[in-house]
């Protein structure tokens, strides 16, 4: 009993409580909205935008760290995002919609910037970008759970979709409570800064961190409603995409975790971005469904090298920043998070396509970022400048 009362442990599991709520409530999303609310694209743009404002406000969980510890905070969190998309269901209109949004919401962002405090506090450095990865198999199993749940409701057993959300935040709720009574108090390595930080040798993390945020917020909002509305994918079938895509990173986050160990920071971020790249440039102009969901796939593969901009930040930064610096990290994050998807709701109408290609234009700025990542990252050298000074690392 001692070795499953592990940090590792409770962080694997509260991994595998928040896809549940979150995968059920994203791959009902679009057609609810449609179908059910009568949602176009400015009202989703809308959605979306009031999804991120949580987010933007991350900073205000190290804030609420004065009160409660990481872990009870993480915890609560939890119970709030599978409350939000319980209830989801049962306001089918478009501000009813919007308020459980907003609740889903806060709990899902404070759940993810308590938790990437606690997994780089809790996973040793040699072994961090694996342990993350395996983090992100879990997630995606959970997510297997979670689509599978939705396919199997509405195909086979012919279940409302209002039912279908109250089943995947009860499951949430009930992982939750489990891991609130069964798990103690656990240590804190170092104990966190309770107030806002930025550091100004911490500003490329911050500059990647911006601009995932940007480009990322792109496809999630977009990518998705585009099967639905150009494609007219239906619930279940969106489900068995996400399924799909959940087993093929279940599988490879693990390896994509050690090959960023293998690679470092700079390298396995610049495969990233480049692919980005080429996936969002073709998104733009695809026709053929097939096509679309495999770029879809493609681009959370790709995602999963994203673990590499934490793992930077472990090397580079004092380890009483953790708790402080992922709640700012959040915030910067969604800075763009809560404008763009409004903002591109209306470009959506005039043109689809130039909605993914300045996604690509935001691949290529962040590619230009990841090439100052040094090879050896530490505190004190966070950036490298020059080619010559890169060169020099590479063979030195």
């Amino acid at each position: 009993m001692k070795v499953f009362r592990r940090p590792e442990m409770l962080l694997f599991l509260m991994a595998a409580a928040m896809p549940i709520s979150f995968g059920v409530w994203q791959a009902l999303l679009n057609n609810f909205a449609i179908e059910r609310a009568a949602f176009g694209g400015v009202e989703i743009g809308i959605l979306q935008s009031l999804r991120e404002i949580p987010g933007f406000l991350a900073f205000g969980a190290v804030l609420l760290l004065v009160f409660m510890r990481e872990q009870t905070l993480a915890l609560v969190s939890l119970l709030l995002l599978g409350i939000g998309t319980a209830l989801t269901g049962y306001f089918p209109s478009e501000i009813g919609l919007y308020c459980t949004t907003v609740l889903m919401s806060v709990g899902f962002h404070y759940y993810e910037t308590i938790n990437q405090s606690l997994s780089l506090q809790w996973f040793e450095k040699k072994e961090a970008a694996h342990k993350m990865g395996q983090l992100v198999a879990v997630r995606s199993f959970a997510g297997l759970v979670a689509f599978g749940l939705v396919w199997l409701a509405l195909d086979l057993f012919k279940i409302e979709m209002e039912m279908v959300y109250l089943l995947g935040g009860g499951i949430t709720i009930a992982i939750t409570i489990f891991c609130w009574l069964m798990f103690p108090r656990l240590p804190e390595k170092v104990e966190q800064h309770k107030k806002l930080i930025l550091r100004k040798r911490y500003w490329l993390y911050y500059a990647l961190t911006f601009m995932g945020g940007a480009r990322r917020q792109i496809f999630v909002v977009f990518a998705g409603f585009l099967m639905v509305e150009k494609f007219g994918f239906s619930a279940a079938e969106i489900s068995i995409m996400f399924l799909v895509n959940g087993a093929l990173n279940m599988y490879f986050a693990p390896k994509i975790g050690k090959l960023i160990g293998y690679w470092g920071e700079r390298k396995a971020l610049t495969v990233e971005y480049i692919g980005l790249i080429a996936v969002f440039s073709a998104y733009a102009f695809v026709s053929n469904p097939w096509i679309a969901v495999g770029l879809y796939v493609l681009d959370h593969l790709l995602f999963s090298m994203a673990i590499a901009q934490k793992t930077y930040f472990q090397k580079i930064a004092d380890p009483k920043d953790m708790a402080s610096t992922a709640g700012v990290a959040f915030s910067i994050n969604h800075v763009a998070a809560v404008v763009l998807p409004a903002a591109y709701g209306l470009l959506w109408i005039i043109s689809p396509a130039a909605v993914f290609l300045t996604g690509a234009a935001m691949g290529g700025i962040s590619l230009i970022l990841a090439r100052m990542i040094p090879h050896k990252p530490e505190p004190g050298h966070e950036v490298t400048w020059s080619k010559a000074k890169i060169t020099a690392e590479a063979t030195g």
